[in-house]
């Protein structure tokens, strides 16, 4: 299934979201340090429920590190300056989608890193600034999992 990346998340409550998206999608959240909040953090377990047990959390020290374990073969990254849409690609089970920390997005050393397959964006109209980054990645995976036909759902 889709590997969901944060890299470097900062709100809880976004964190705790998709643990509930990972568990029940069936997608791996990999969360890229440093986090800004403790995965104990009360509000993250609230927003988590008692999803925590049915998802696949994995947390990274670095980018690199998160690659290494992973060895993708394609990495989208996401973000408002790309001129592709999320729409515009055949998503594979073992992609991984990248998502930037809420205040700033990924920064440009990511964007620009050899490992990005391509930058990708989600609509939105001009007076727009961002969308909440779990709804950002829950769009993206039901869009990748859609286009798998909803694999392992009833």
């Amino acid at each position: 299934m889709f590997r969901v990346v944060f890299y470097q998340p900062e709100i809880p409550p976004n964190t705790g979201n998709a643990i509930r998206l990972a568990a029940n999608t069936g997608c791996e959240l990999h969360l890229i340090e440093p986090l800004g909040f403790s995965l104990e953090d009360k509000y993250l377990r609230r927003a988590g429920l008692d999803y925590h047990d049915l998802a696949h959390v994995v947390v990274h020290a670095d980018l690199a590190s998160a690659l290494s374990a992973l060895r993708p073969s394609t990495v989208y990254a996401f973000t408002t300056k790309a001129t592709g849409r999320y729409t515009d690609v055949a998503y594979a089970a073992d992609d991984v989608l990248l998502f930037g920390p809420e205040s700033t997005g990924l920064p440009e050393h990511v964007l620009t890193d050899p490992a990005i397959t391509a930058s990708l964006s989600l609509p939105m109209l001009p007076t727009s600034r961002s969308l909440n980054l779990t709804n950002t990645a829950s769009i993206v995976v039901y869009e990748a999992w859609r286009q798998h036909g909803f694999t392992g759902a009833p």
